[in-house]
C-alpha cells in the first residue's frame, strides 16, 4: 500500500510538474510576443520618394526610433549613396502607419568608422526603442531583430528573426595575404572593436534593423549585413553569409555627438 500510495505521489508531482513547465512556456511565448509587437511600431523602412523614379518609391534599409522618436538609427551604407549622389533630399521612412509617400528625413549625424547613421523626420514622433547596455551582453544571450528583408516585396510588414548571440569577437583579423587587405580593412585593424555573431539569416535589407534581447525588448545592436561581412570575411572566396550586428555602445556614443542640420 506504502509503495503504491508512493507512486501516486510521484504521478501528481510529474503532472503538476509539466504543467508548471506549460504554463511557464506560454507565459515566455506571450511575453516574447508582446516585445515583438511593441518593436515593430518601432521599426522603419528607410528609402527615397522621387515622382520621375521606377517605381517611385526605392528602399534602401531598415532603421529604428530612438530618443524622442523623431529621430532613426540606421547603417551609414544604407543613405551612403544617397550622399555620393547628391540625393539626400528624396531620403524618407516609411511604415504602414505614415503616409504612403513617407515621410522627410534627413542625416544629422554620422559615423561611417562603425557604419552608422542617425536620421531626422518631419513626422509625427514614433515609438523610441530603448537603448541597452552592449558591454554587458555575453555569448548565449537569447536574440532577435526585425526589419525588412525583402524590402517592399511583402508589403511594409516587418519580419522578425529568433537567434542567440553565437559569438562576439573582432570586426578584422590578419588575412593571409597582404594583397587582400585594402585601406578600408588596414585603418579596422588598426583601431580594433567586438562585433555579434548572431545564429539567425538577415539579408542586405536587414542593415540598420535593432537586435535587441529578448527577455527586455533593449537594444543591445544594429543589424549589418553588408559592411561587417566586408570587414569580418575579407579573406574568404564565398562568404559565409553569417549574420553580425555592430554593439548599441556605438549608438549611444553617436548620441553624444551634436547633431549637423
Amino acid at each position: 500500500m506504502a509503495c503504491a500510495a508512493s507512486s501516486g505521489f510521484l504521478f501528481i508531482l510529474i503532472i503538476l510538474h509539466s504543467s508548471l513547465l506549460k504554463a511557464q512556456n506560454q507565459a515566455g511565448s506571450e511575453h516574447f510576443a508582446d516585445l515583438v509587437a511593441l518593436t515593430k511600431q518601432s521599426v522603419v523602412a528607410v528609402g527615397t520618394y522621387y515622382f520621375n523614379d521606377v517605381p517611385k518609391i526605392q528602399y534602401l534599409g531598415t532603421g529604428f526610433a530612438v530618443g524622442s522618436g523623431m529621430q532613426i538609427v540606421t547603417c551609414f551604407h544604407v543613405v551612403e549613396g544617397l550622399i555620393k549622389n547628391k540625393k539626400l533630399h528624396y531620403l524618407r521612412i516609411f511604415h504602414k502607419n505614415l503616409p504612403e509617400k513617407g515621410i522627410e528625413a534627413k542625416i544629422i549625424k554620422k559615423d561611417r568608422f562603425h557604419d552608422l547613421a542617425v536620421l531626422v523626420h518631419k513626422g509625427h514622433a514614433v515609438p523610441a526603442l530603448e537603448i541597452g547596455d552592449s558591454s554587458k551582453v555575453r555569448e548565449g544571450y537569447e536574440v532577435f531583430f526585425t526589419g525588412y528583408p525583402l524590402g517592399f516585396v511583402l508589403g511594409l510588414n516587418p519580419t522578425t528573426h529568433r537567434g542567440i548571440i553565437s559569438c562576439i569577437s573582432p570586426i578584422t583579423r590578419p588575412g593571409p595575404s597582404a594583397r587582400i587587405i585594402n585601406g578600408d580593412i588596414i585603418r579596422h585593424l588598426a583601431k580594433p572593436y567586438k562585433i555579434f555573431q548572431i545564429d539567425a539569416t538577415a539579408y542586405p535589407g536587414n542593415s540598420g534593423s535593432p537586435l535587441c534581447r529578448a527577455d527586455s525588448g533593449e537594444v543591445i545592436g544594429v543589424i549589418n549585413k553588408v559592411f561587417v561581412n566586408g570587414k569580418k570575411e575579407y579573406a574568404l572566396t564565398n562568404p559565409s553569409g553569417i549574420t553580425y550586428a555592430v554593439p548599441s555602445a556605438f549608438i549611444m556614443a553617436l548620441e553624444k555627438q551634436a547633431p549637423v542640420y
